[in-house]
Order: structure tokens, then sequence, then C-alpha cells
């Protein structure tokens, strides 16, 4: 087996731990990560593992369109690695923090307030992936000097929608958590 398919593999195991421990114990009261290791600022992990899943694919496409240079290669396989690293950590220390309590204002905020949200968020996600697209249009059609910029604002536009995505997730979460709850 090879490192890629192995790396590939462990990607899906942690994907599916990850799952299972956020169902488990649901969203922390603050991100998991700090911002400079993980851009979707989650307070749940399975987020954290999409977003490390990207930076792998990342890698791979930039290889495979033979836009990947040795410093992008260095630094997306150093954030890769500390990624893998934190959420590995994280799944073999989530025992020890199950019985810490849900922050209190987590409780307080009435439902109707959670459907404004999810609203808000799901005009913000249509607007993103119309962004997603002009911005990889750019891309297909930039040539030389402009590639890297335009790599770059596509890339910043698909970690604006994963963010939102992962918001309306949470949102949709804590509907749900209302609603039994009520």
């Amino acid at each position: 087996m090879s490192q890629i398919s192995q790396l590939k593999e462990k990607l899906a195991q942690m994907s599916h731990s990850a799952t299972q421990l956020d169902k488990q114990r649901g969203e922390h009261h603050q991100a998991l990560f700090d911002s400079s290791l993980f851009h979707c600022r989650s307070k749940l992990l399975h987020p954290c593992v999409v977003e490390t899943t990207q930076t792998y694919e990342s890698i791979l496409r930039e290889q495979q369109h033979g836009r990947l240079t040795k410093e992008r290669a260095e630094y997306l396989s150093e954030r890769l690695l500390a990624q893998i690293s934190a959420i590995t950590r994280e799944l073999s220390t989530a025992h020890f923090r199950k019985d810490e309590p849900k922050h209190k204002s987590y409780y307080r905020k009435p439902i109707n307030a959670f459907y404004q949200d999810l609203a808000k968020h799901k005009e913000w996600e249509r607007q993103l992936m119309e962004m997603v697209i002009d911005r990889q249009n750019a891309l297909d059609s930039a040539l030389g000097f402009n590639q890297g910029q335009a790599q770059q604002a596509l890339l910043t536009a698909e970690q604006r929608l994963q963010r939102c995505r992962e918001a309306i997730i949470r949102i949709e979460k804590q509907i749900t958590y209302k609603e039994q709850h009520q």
C-alpha cells in the first residue's frame, strides 16, 4: 500500500472517529483548535478532519496540475502533518474531557433566533457557492503570475464556504436540541 493510499485511509478513519465523538459529546463552547492551524474555527471535530482532507487534496490537485512549487509543497505538508497530529491528540484525549459542562450561553438563545441564523447562513452559503464557481473559472483562465493569486482566491472562497456549511450544521444541531428539550 502506498503512502498516499495509507494517508487517505487514515483520514477516512479519522473522519469516522470524529463523527462518532461529535455525536457523543456535542459541540464544545469554543473552537477546538487555534485559527492558525484550522481556519474553520469549529467547535466540533469532524469539520477539522474535513479541512485536513482538503489540505491533503490540495497537495494532490496542485501536484496533478503541475502547480505545486517546492515552497508550497513544504507549507502544505507541514500543515497537513500538524493538523493530523492535532486531531489524533484530540481523539486520544477525548475521554478525559467527556464530562466537561457545556457553556451556559448555549442553552439561553430562543429557538426563533436559531431559525433566523439558519436562514441567513443558507443565503450566505448560496452566495459563497457562486463565488467559488467564479474563482474556479478565474483560475482556469489565469495565466502565469496570476495563477497564484487566482489559486489563493479560490482557496479563500472554498474555506469561507466550508466554514459557512459548518455553521449551518451547528445551527441545525442547536435547533434539534432546542426542539427536543423544550
